[in-house]
């Protein structure tokens, strides 16, 4: 009997934990949004609560108490107001009709109570619905001013149904950009440290179906000395994204010590006319480094460090 109580209470403490791990997250996840700018306090308060609904029999008498905790810990105590009628079953009865409703109220409805119930004090501005689901809780912010929707999110103890809108978003995006055929910049330094000395700056474009394809425009400080030309590389998901692929340099000192002796002489100054120069970047994780070697037909190796997508100047993409 004992072991019977005690797995039939398994799914609500399991669901409780579950809850109030979302409401921490909750609680770490809108003071960021109102610190960055998304959302604003001085906006959104005074704040209607409408609806702290639990999800479970087993959490009914404890989830309220919890949300609205919460809820006061973000907006401050003076920042909320409760709205029960609006929890409640609404009877409206007229001369020959009585009507009774359940569903949800409307922005006018909410704004209407607001006005019957608040006295003297500032009417409020925003209406806040925060409801257990079977993953944590689900919270959605409406503008009573104009009906605008402030914030609809689920939030779960991991985050991970923000991590997964995020991800929805983001291949959205890029599906949108690949229709209209626009490419993706970016901006690669390399330095090539050991046992030679390799430092290049490339600005890429990002093309094809799979985006797995990158060239453009590549300038060389070391091996060659000077030089400027093209670069493409290929990206291998399978291999943590590891890109492979070459620069085409041409010496600038010596191409300009060649136009300078049209009738012979000396036409090397420091490097050939041309130098090729093979080269494997893979990206350390989601960060923006890389390690970087490279192979150079001047019979130079180096090995070292990328920076990815980094803007050493202002006027630099």
């Amino acid at each position: 009997m004992a072991v019977a109580v005690l797995l039939t209470g398994l799914p609500a403490l399991a669901q409780r934990e579950a809850t109030r791990g979302a409401l921490s997250r909750l609680e770490e996840l809108l003071p960021r949004r109102l610190s960055d700018g998304v959302l604003s306090l001085k906006d959104l308060t005074p704040a209607l609560v409408v609806s702290v609904t639990p999800a479970f029999e087993q959490t009914r008498a404890w989830y309220p108490a919890a949300a609205l905790s919460s809820l006061t810990r973000v907006f401050t105590q003076g920042g909320l107001r409760a709205c029960e009628a609006c929890m409640a079953q609404r009877l409206t009865v007229e001369e020959g009709r009585m009507e009774q409703l359940s569903t949800s109220l409307a922005v006018p409805d909410l704004v209407r109570l607001d006005d019957a119930t608040r006295g003297t004090t500032a009417a409020a501005v925003a209406a806040i619905w925060l409801d257990e689901t079977m993953e944590g809780v689900a919270i959605r912010v409406v503008d009573l001013r104009n009906g605008r929707i402030v914030l609809a999110e689920n939030v779960d103890a991991q985050l991970q149904s923000i991590d997964t809108s995020r991800k929805t978003q983001t291949l959205a995006d890029e599906l949108e950009r690949r229709s209209k055929g626009n490419a993706l910049s970016h901006v690669f330094v390399d330095f090539g440290i050991v046992p030679s000395q390799h430092v290049s700056i490339d600005w890429l474009e990002q093309w094809g179906d799979t985006n797995a394809n990158l060239s453009g425009l590549t300038i060389s400080a070391f091996d060659p000395l000077l030089g400027i030309g093209g670069s493409y590389y290929r990206v291998i998901p399978v291999a943590f994204n590891l890109m492979v692929g070459a620069k085409f340099m041409v010496s600038l000192p010596t191409a300009l010590i060649q136009s300078l002796n049209p009738n012979g002489g000396p036409t090397q100054f420091t490097d050939p006319l041309f130098t090729g120069v093979a080269v494997l970047r893979l990206p350390l994780f989601r960060t923006n480094f890389a390690l970087v070697a490279t192979l150079s037909t001047n019979g130079r190796v180096t090995v070292g460090i990328s920076l990815l997508n980094f803007s050493l100047l202002p006027f630099l993409p």
